[in-house]
């Protein structure tokens, strides 16, 4: 599956994710600047990315400890998730994110 990148400095990147993965573990994989300090344990909010226009409601909703996080997260937006929490799957191919400001 694919996911469309852009990290801090507005450079576009399309990489390959794995079925089942989340887009953290591709954009880490990939080598883009994500900390993800958790792992993905929805434990940190350093893999904060912004979920372009379009993709946001193909999205399952939010819970709760996602939610908690990104109160804590630096520049959250209206169209903020946790890469940690978005899955690779047909549903998310094509999936475009821009890394949030550490």
């Amino acid at each position: 599956m694919k996911i469309i990148a852009t990290d801090r400095n507005g450079k576009t990147t399309e990489i390959e994710g794995n079925d089942g993965w989340t887009v953290m573990e591709a954009l880490r994989d990939a080598g883009l600047p994500i900390t993800a300090e958790c792992g993905g344990a929805c434990a940190c909010a350093t893999c904060h990315v912004y979920v372009e226009e379009g993709w946001l409601e193909k999205l399952p909703k939010q819970r709760d400890e996602e939610v908690d996080m990104l109160d804590m997260a630096v520049a959250v937006q209206d169209n903020s998730r946790l890469s940690c929490q978005i899955v690779c799957s047909d549903e998310t191919d094509g999936i475009q994110v821009t890394l949030a400001p550490e």
